[in-house]
Order: C-alpha cells, then sequence, then structure tokens
C-alpha cells in the first residue's frame, strides 16, 4: 500500500499542468454559461433587433462620406495617427468637405477640384447670372489656386468666396459680404439630380413627323410611319420583262398550260 501512494504522489508532482487544468477548465465552462445567459438576457430586452428595417442606398452612401470626414477632422495631419482631442469644424468648412469628396472616392476633402468648386457655387446659390456667372467662378478659381495645382485648398477656398462675395455685394463691405456668402454655404451639400427626361419639343415633333415629308424621303417611310429599309433608299430595278403598269403578271403559262384530265385519248 505504502508503494502505490508514493507512486500516484510522483505522478501528481511530476505533471502539475494537469493538475492545474482541471480547476482552469471549470472555470473557463463557468465563463462560457455566464456569457450564454447574458445573450439571453439582451435577446429578451431586445427581441426585434434582427427585424430593424434596411436603410436605403442614399443614405448608406451618407453616412459614409460623413464617416470619411470626421476620420480626416480628428485633428490628424497628412500620413499621421488621428489625435484623441478631435478639432472643432464650423459648418463652413463641412459644407467645404463634404462638396471635395463628392463624385471622387479617393478625395480626403482637404483639397477641392474646379467642377466640384463650380458645383458649390451653383448649388448654394453663388451663382445668380447677373453680377457671378459661371465664368467669374472659374476666373476666381484659376486666380487663388497654384500654379502647378489642380485644386484649391480650403484657406484658398475662403480666399475665393471673398472675391466673389465682393463682387455679388457690392453696396456692402468685404467682411458683410463674405458673410452673407458664408450664410448660403453654410450646412449645405451637394445636390444629386434624377434622371434627365426628354422634354417634348413642336419643333423636334414637326421634323420628325414623316407625314409631313417630302421628295425622296417621303419614299422612305410608309403610310404608318415605319421606315421602308434598303426599298425605301434604293431604286431596284425590275428584271421580270414586263413592261411597268402591266396588270397581268404571271398569267401566261396558265393559258398556254392547259389541264390534261378529260381529254380523250
Amino acid at each position: 500500500m505504502g508503494t502505490a501512494e508514493s507512486t500516484k504522489r510522483k505522478q501528481k508532482s511530476a505533471n502539475p499542468v494537469t493538475a492545474q487544468r482541471e480547476p482552469n477548465s471549470c472555470t473557463s465552462m463557468a465563463d462560457q454559461k455566464d456569457n450564454i445567459d447574458d445573450f439571453k438576457v439582451q435577446t429578451a430586452k431586445h427581441p426585434n433587433i434582427s427585424s430593424a428595417p434596411l436603410r436605403p442606398h442614399s443614405e448608406q452612401s451618407k453616412d459614409r462620406a460623413s464617416k470619411r470626414l470626421s476620420t480626416e477632422s480628428n485633428g490628424t495631419s497628412d500620413g499621421g495617427v488621428g489625435s484623441s482631442t478631435p478639432v472643432e469644424i464650423t459648418a463652413l468648412e463641412e459644407s467645404f468637405r463634404r462638396f471635395a469628396v463628392h463624385g471622387d472616392t479617393r478625395a480626403t476633402g482637404k483639397e477641392m477640384h474646379g467642377k466640384n468648386w463650380s458645383k458649390l457655387c451653383k448649388d448654394c446659390g453663388v451663382i445668380d447670372g447677373k453680377n457671378i456667372t459661371l465664368t467669374d467662378v472659374d476666373i476666381v478659381f484659376s486666380k487663388v489656386k497654384k500654379k502647378s495645382c489642380r485644386t484649391i485648398t480650403y484657406d484658398e477656398f475662403k480666399a475665393a468666396i471673398g472675391e466673389l462675395a465682393r463682387k455679388k455685394y457690392k453696396d456692402k463691405s468685404g467682411e458683410e459680404a463674405e458673410a452673407e456668402v458664408f450664410k448660403l454655404i453654410e450646412g449645405k451639400s451637394p445636390v444629386i439630380s434624377g434622371v434627365t427626361r426628354a422634354v417634348a419639343s413642336p419643333t423636334v415633333s414637326r421634323l420628325t413627323d414623316t407625314t409631313k415629308f417630302t421628295g425622296s424621303h417621303k419614299e422612305r417611310f410608309d403610310e404608318t410611319g415605319r421606315g421602308k429599309g434598303k426599298a425605301g433608299r434604293v431604286d431596284i430595278v425590275d428584271t421580270s420583262g414586263y413592261v411597268s403598269g402591266y396588270k397581268h403578271q404571271g398569267s401566261y403559262e396558265k393559258k398556254v398550260t392547259k389541264p390534261t384530265a378529260g381529254r380523250p385519248m
């Protein structure tokens, strides 16, 4: 008996890891049970989690754009890591970034192309057709940007707005004019237009009415307005041997070839 007990003690002392696994396994099973109980409680509190309605694609794209802008606004530098202290963005800068990333998935929102600059001025009502035109917008853009660049930064954007503001509101001072234009832009987003519809024009209708065609163009269409194809474009030569206007074409063989049935042999 003494030999058997000493053998068991040696095995336990030789395998201390096995001895430690038993309580750990019990602890892990208890943790799993607690996690399952917590999941059941959360499911009971929110029974309609899986039945939440899906949002439309347009809202999802807006969320992606706003998320991309928020990552750029957390005090980051070019190629740097985001800071824990976010930088406050004004409504004007937020609108600048929204238009800067419009139509370009690789844009960061820090620079704006000339096309988006023109769209911003058009959608926000800066262009009025009298004091400010599309040509004025393009001229100011070329004036404020650097010679070797095709985009403008936010500071250059504000300088361009100042140029347009003084031209749009000539009866006001520079700061008052800029404030008025800032109000037009703040909080705005790009306007996404729908599919262009064809407009019924009387001029187009007159030119496409086949009943009013004359000359050779009239011969290209039948009474219903359907095209005749090659027959309406090319004069097909009749090689049958009959004169034009002959109405008994194909009746000669019927007259010559008489039925033989009933004839006496």
